[in-house]
């Protein structure tokens, strides 16, 4: 069995991958997870998986609208608990806007759970 090399690109982007997952991992569970990443849960369709928090953690993000609601695209696992409106969530969103064809998109994710 011979030999396989990654191009570099390849490598670097695999390797960047795995921190950034590293990252949000550690932040949305792990044990001492800063308040500002906890919100609550306005509002969540499971048919679309746009979820909607509120609360002082989300007054900065990007994305906030003018009642300091942040709305995105519910990233989980399979087996994660649905969130309900009230339910405490702890997140980390990431803002994924771009270009897509000749459309300027706006969009953003949240990764997290609803914390029990």
């Amino acid at each position: 069995m011979g030999n396989v090399t990654l191009p570099t690109p390849v490598f670097v982007a695999g390797g960047a991958l795995c921190l950034v997952a590293g990252y949000l991992i550690g932040t949305v569970a792990g044990p001492d997870t800063p308040h500002r990443t906890t919100a609550t849960v306005v509002s969540f369709d499971s048919k679309t998986s746009q979820l909607c928090l509120e609360g002082d953690s989300v007054k900065n993000e990007k994305d906030v609208d003018a009642n300091g609601v942040l709305c995105g695209t519910w990233s989980h696992s399979v087996d994660a608990t649905k969130p309900r409106k009230g339910d405490t969530f702890r997140f980390v969103s990431m803002d994924t806007s771009g270009v897509k064809g000749s459309e300027p998109r706006s969009a953003t994710v949240i990764y997290g759970t609803v914390e029990r």
